[in-house]
């Protein structure tokens, strides 16, 4: 019945909303920027009705959750970066019937989720920031999924997303994409040198991992990346441990996917992280 039109590995750095204020950062994350406004062009292009964020700054420490309300609207202020974003306005519709869907999908793959539209739930970050980008006009709808997941299993978050592509394709009547909302490796720089990291990436070490990474995306190398996931994740400070990731390979076929990454926005380093906007050939 539906179809999953679009998948996506996507930045969500806050320096993207500082880069729209005057001053000293002004324009110097245009590039992200212009890469989220290209792949919600592709979006619209392909009729995408509701986006999906796997969004690695909800963070849970039970259970899978998906916020699936009617409406989204506030103001929104980092508690973690609030020099960075503070005091930015959003408002997007939601999707419960989708939520819903997604949520009883997993379950019934034995991953524990549960949907929440009757809620005070607020978007995060992780969705809000691409959301800016990608749905000025609201064309969107938007449905978010609990990625900063402390205490679960790479696996599940894998059965997750693939149960959740079938849920789209045999339940819904419609045209979905999923969105990655996450880092590559994300060890911020230490207290009082971030200045000097904010496009730089915090070691050798990180960025030749993330350079080998993406060089297995862009060649269809899955199998080889599947299998590190685990230890790149851990060993390289992967943001929300990388069920994002996880998640999206999921519904992209995991290491049977062979799709090569189309790299919209070129890596680049961000307050010590390192950071990309790829499109994963659905």
């Amino acid at each position: 019945m539906g179809k999953l039109a679009l998948a996506a590995k996507i930045t969500h750095v806050p320096s993207m909303y500082l880069s729209e204020m005057p001053g000293q950062h002004e324009g110097c994350r245009q590039a992200a920027i212009d890469g989220h406004r290209e792949i919600g062009r592709r979006c619209s292009e392909l009729g995408v009705d509701t986006i999906v964020v796997f969004d690695t700054h909800w963070l849970v420490n039970s259970g899978y959750h998906v916020n699936c309300a009617a409406e989204f609207e506030g103001i929104y202020t980092s508690n973690e970066l609030p020099h960075f974003i503070k005091n930015m306005p959003y408002a997007y519709s939601g999707n419960p019937e989708l939520g819903h869907l997604l949520a009883e999908a997993a379950t019934e793959a034995g991953v524990r989720t549960l949907a929440h539209d009757s809620t005070t739930l607020a978007l995060e970050y992780g969705t809000l920031v691409p959301m800016r980008y990608m749905n000025q006009d609201k064309q969107f709808k938007v449905v978010s999924v609990s990625a900063l997941c402390t205490v679960h299993n790479l696996e599940d978050s894998h059965r997750l997303g693939a149960a959740m592509r079938k849920a789209v394709e045999e339940h819904y009547d419609g045209t979905v994409a999923f969105f990655a909302s996450g880092s590559l490796s994300h060890r911020f720089a230490q207290n009082g040198v971030a200045n000097e990291f904010l496009h730089k990436v915090w070691s050798p070490f990180l960025k030749t991992m993330d350079d080998a990474v993406v060089d297995m995306w862009c060649r269809g190398d899955w199998k080889t990346f599947c299998a590190m996931l685990p230890e790149y994740a851990e060993k390289c400070h992967g943001e929300g441990f990388m069920h994002d990731t996880a998640m999206l390979l999921g519904a992209l076929g995991g290491a049977d996917y062979t799709g090569k990454a189309e790299v919209i926005t070129p890596y680049f380093g961000s307050s010590g992280t390192g950071q990309i906007n790829v499109i994963l050939p659905v």
